[in-house]
């Protein structure tokens, strides 16, 4: 397993209380959510914010630092076995399945298609079981990538957002859940993946044949829509971060806890309207 590279040095952000008060509360700018923020990712300045500062749940956001943390490690070509335990831990918690088979045997590459498109929890539970080795070692590592990062208000209790051991011990802040997807959109592969709308595998030898579809309902409908992740539980609402370009203008975003929860539309349709009124203005 090669060494993980040093965490690149981001520009820092401002506070929410350095954000124009004209800008905290924008004319015209009607966005249904309890936090969230948006950043000039050229500049660093923050365009938009809303509780910038305050953590909160953030669902199957979690899953990029789960990623990050995998592609850093490298050794992709790995082969992980599906186990039993990884099916019945997405039964049992009731967490979002790619419908991975019991037996095949796929490697980690194709292991982080399926955790970043359909949002996979047994595929984060393959990943972090191999990459810790075990499920708590990589929590630990997701937590000393965080303080490393000097993502402050950010905790990780689970590899994949779910509400465990409770509904609140997953948390971030808008401010950190941005840093975090500028630093995995610096990864080719990554931003590869999430601009995906959709991923193949062919049946082969090992395995059966899967398809497995984005969540980000934005990709091929927004235009300049790069990806990034979409997230929902109950004490989070539903959540999404994200990044898109418009010429040379890139805004990198994240809507948490978008009202009303269980409603993917109203979740899409908050983020289209915070990235044109973002666009307009920068």
């Amino acid at each position: 397993m090669t060494a993980s590279p040093a965490v690149a040095a981001l520009p820092p952000f401002p506070g929410l209380a350095a954000v124009p008060a004209e800008v905290r509360h924008a004319g015209g700018l009607r966005v249904n959510a309890w936090g969230g923020g948006l950043v000039d990712a050229r500049t660093g300045v923050v365009v938009w914010g809303r509780d910038f500062g305050v953590a909160r749940p953030m669902g199957s956001i979690t899953k990029v630092m789960t990623a990050l943390l995998v592609i850093r490690a490298g050794d992709l070509g790995r082969e992980i076995k599906v186990t039993k335990g990884a099916i019945r831990y997405v039964h049992k918690r009731g967490a979002s399945s790619a419908g991975l088979i019991a037996g095949d045997v796929l490697t980690a590459r194709q292991l982080l298609e399926v955790m970043l498109l359909p949002s996979g929890c047994d595929a984060a539970y393959l990943l972090a079981t191999s990459y810790g080795p075990g499920r708590n070692a990589f929590i630990a590592k997701m937590n000393a990538a965080a303080r490393a990062m000097g993502l402050a208000s950010t905790h990780f209790s689970h590899y994949d957002g779910m509400p465990y051991p409770t509904e609140h011990s997953t948390y971030s802040s808008p401010a950190d859940l941005i840093r975090l997807g500028e630093q995995a959109m610096r990864l080719p592969l990554f931003r590869r993946i999430v601009a995906k709308r959709s991923y193949h595998l062919a049946a082969a030898p090992g395995h059966h044949g899967y398809l497995w579809l984005t969540t980000n309902a934005l990709l091929g409908s927004y235009r300049g829509m790069l990806g990034i992740k979409t997230g929902n539980t109950d004490a989070a609402g539903n959540c999404f971060l994200f990044e898109a370009r418009w010429g040379r203008r890139t805004l990198v975003g994240v809507l948490l806890h978008v009202n009303p929860t269980r409603n993917g539309a109203a979740l899409f349709t908050a983020a289209r309207h915070l990235l044109n009124w973002g666009f307009y203005r920068v």
